[in-house]
């Protein structure tokens, strides 16, 4: 269990995966998130089981066009219970989704006193700990950032679509801080941030 101590936004990108990509065509359709809180605005999206980035870099910058037909839209944000929706797009649609997340009971902070930092790049890669998504990892580098989780082994893995994900184990003991520095390699963006199930 982990919980997060302050979060930044992350820079934009863009990408070009699958059955999605940013670019204009008739033939495309469109999708928008209305997020106004700023769990919504930092949750990650998976599309059709792939990790794509976060609400606020989904809505900006270039458009995200999806190719028209049964999409499956998931997002998920530490602390809360993922949202989960399947939509079917026409050619030509601009499909908004009004987001609104629900908290889940968050972990004892007495329990959590091991203190975990990540320092990688490209800093807008996501984190997943206990195949759980933990957030960003700007969110767990610099001064007073941090993620807190509860001593004992954890699963630790960052991915961004277009980059060779990083995975290791990290062991912490009650009041321990740790920092994990990585690089990510340029590689398939088929492996990448690949949706797991939530137990």
């Amino acid at each position: 269990m982990y919980r997060r101590c302050s979060m930044i936004l992350p820079a934009l990108f863009s990408i070009a995966l699958g059955t999605f990509l940013y670019a204009e065509s008739p033939a495309m359709s469109e999708l928008r998130f209305e997020a106004k809180g700023k769990a919504e605005k930092t949750a990650g999206v998976w599309i059709d089981g792939q990790y794509v980035g976060y609400v606020k870099e989904v809505n900006s910058g270039n458009k995200m066009s999806l190719l028209p037909g049964k999409h499956q839209i998931v997002v998920r944000q530490a602390w809360y219970k993922d949202f989960d929706q399947q939509i079917v797009l026409e050619p030509g649609e601009i499909h908004i989704i009004k987001l609104s997340l629900v908290k889940e009971a968050p972990i004892s902070a007495r329990e959590a006193t091991g203190e975990l930092k990540i320092s990688a790049t490209p800093a807008r890669a996501a984190v997943f700990v206990d195949d759980q998504f933990a957030g960003h990892v700007d969110e767990f580098d610099g001064v007073g950032k941090a993620m807190l989780l509860v001593p004992g082994r954890h699963r630790v893995r960052i991915a961004l679509p277009g980059y060779l994900p990083f995975e290791t184990i990290v062991e912490l003991r009650p009041h321990q801080k740790l920092k994990i520095e990585t690089e990510l390699l340029k590689g398939s963006i088929t492996e990448a941030g690949a949706l797991v199930s939530k137990n």
